[in-house]
């Protein structure tokens, strides 16, 4: 879950007429910075909202938009512009997003538009900043262990993959999105407050998310009727079902294994306060739930379209379900999720292509001069990940879905005969962030794909039932749900 930041990078504020005078009053003050600073090259667009609506127009989802595009066949890697309603610096240049990540809290912070901190509170791992976020991170880090994930999380996670693989009927049609939220959903309403599928506190609280999440991606209008409005409602709906399991909690504190899921966890292992679990366990629904979800449907959109991937997969996982039959074995272990290393490349590439996570928000804390250009202190900046996955100096051929780039990288075998391995991932490939910001949910979001992509390809085959693609609205969506047709496959 990197900070959650996969679906939030690209909410629009629309300001206040207070802001709206403000920006006015400091104009002439900003453009003092021309004459003071050697700014990058670029545009400030529209009075007030600059270029924000051309940033943020839909553009599918394996590219940077004719936006992102346009900009930095004109201006370069590195340009100024106005957006969100503050001037900023984009970066499409790998070098500075990387130094921009790895200067988190001294040179540059998290900076977020206002109306993400009233939605996810406060108190939510992607506003806060310094020592807070990183005692929250801290905790989400204990509970997501290296241990933990290998001895109790693969099994849950395996679990929850069959129980809705298993409510597939041969020949039939649905959506993938839809299928792969429902194992995402079920999964962290387990793992965090320990909520069985399917009953009726686990569907009341599914519904009143859907309503809260709808309002997470739509501009902050909060107005009767808006789905801004109706968000903030799911959340107080929300913030006192979770409230009232905290209660039942600290009355039963002393029974063993009240500490197996995250809010018990927190409870028994923290000095929070009620209002800062709250927002702790509202936002890692959140992150927990979207990112891995909408990672799983771009696999499936992938692989669909690459045969020769998916058949080397089903020869990886027909491997590994052998001979775990032959060693009269059922459940997934640790040791044979090792063994999935072409799952991995398509996991990495998945991720590169697909790019759940397209930018970030900072902030300059102070000036900062990088390759000849400054950025002001106060000054916003955008480490836009997706241009630099999609760059083809960066990665050979970036539009295409080959997986066979990773090799090198997780094993050291040479490569496809036909692409150039991939570069060095931790300079270039970022799909959970990096630096101290670095997403905690990030080994379990690997392992979630890689599970239940053992269990589709060794027991499914499925195909486009109706054209559909990924779209950034900015945060991703398949506009139709990515409709599926799926049949059984007859393994000997």
């Amino acid at each position: 879950m990197s900070e959650s930041e996969l679906l939030l990078t690209g909410l629009f504020l629309l300001p206040s007429l207070f802001t709206l005078l403000l920006i006015l009053i400091l104009k002439t003050k900003n453009n003092n910075h021309h004459h003071r600073f050697n700014l990058p090259p670029g545009s400030s667009g529209w009075p007030f909202i600059g270029e924000t609506i051309g940033y943020l127009r839909p553009y599918s989802a394996t590219s940077i938009g004719h936006f992102m595009e346009h900009h930095v066949s004109r201006y370069g890697k590195i340009y100024r512009s106005t957006l969100f309603g503050e001037p900023t610096i984009v970066s499409a240049d790998a070098g500075l997003n990387r130094f921009i990540l790895q200067n988190e809290g001294r040179l540059f912070e998290c900076s977020y538009p206002r109306s993400i901190g009233g939605i996810l509170g406060k108190w939510s791992m992607l506003v806060l900043v310094g020592d807070m976020h990183r005692n929250m991170r801290i905790i989400s880090l204990n509970f997501l262990s290296h241990a933990r994930i290998r001895t109790h999380l693969l099994k849950e996670v395996e679990r929850h993959t069959l129980l809705v693989l298993s409510s597939w009927n041969h020949n039939s049609t649905f959506s993938a999105q839809d299928e792969a939220k429902k194992f995402t959903s079920n999964l962290m309403a387990k793992h965090i407050m320990s909520l069985d599928p399917g009953k009726p506190e686990t569907e009341q609280l599914k519904s009143e998310y859907i309503t809260f999440m709808k309002g997470v991606v739509s501009p902050p209008l909060n107005f009767p009727g808006t789905a801004y409005r109706r968000a903030l409602k799911s959340r107080s709906t929300i913030l006192k079902f979770i409230e009232r399991k905290m209660e039942e909690r600290k009355k039963r504190s002393n029974e063993v294994g009240e500490d197996d899921d995250l809010l018990g966890w927190v409870l028994k292992h923290s000095n929070l306060s009620t209002e800062q679990i709250l927002d702790l366990v509202l936002s890692l629904l959140f992150a927990g739930h979207e990112t891995s979800s909408v990672s799983i449907a771009l696999a499936i959109y992938f692989l669909q379209s690459s045969p020769a991937a998916l058949q080397q997969l089903q020869e990886e996982h027909s491997g590994i379900a052998k001979a775990k039959k032959h060693a009269g074995e059922t459940e997934l272990n640790w040791d044979d999720y090792k063994k999935m290393e072409f799952t991995q490349c398509v996991i990495s590439e998945t991720l590169r292509l697909g790019n759940v996570v397209r930018f970030l928000h900072r902030k300059a804390l102070k000036d900062v001069r990088y390759k000849g250009y400054d950025i002001p202190c106060g000054w916003k900046v955008l480490p836009v990940i997706a241009a630099v996955h999609l760059d083809g100096t960066v990665f050979d051929d970036p539009q295409s879905f080959n997986p066979w780039r990773w090799l090198q990288t997780i094993n050291g075998r040479g490569s496809s005969p036909t692409t150039s391995p991939a570069p060095n991932s931790s300079n270039t490939f970022m799909p959970f962030g990096g630096g101290p910001r670095l997403c905690a949910g990030s080994e379990l979001a690997k392992l979630e794909m890689a599970v239940f992509i053992h269990h589709l390809v060794l027991n499914y085959e499925w195909e486009l039932a109706e054209d559909d693609q990924a779209f950034a609205f900015p945060y991703l969506d398949f506009p139709k749900g990515l409709p599926i047709r799926i049949k059984r496959r007859n393994i000997t």
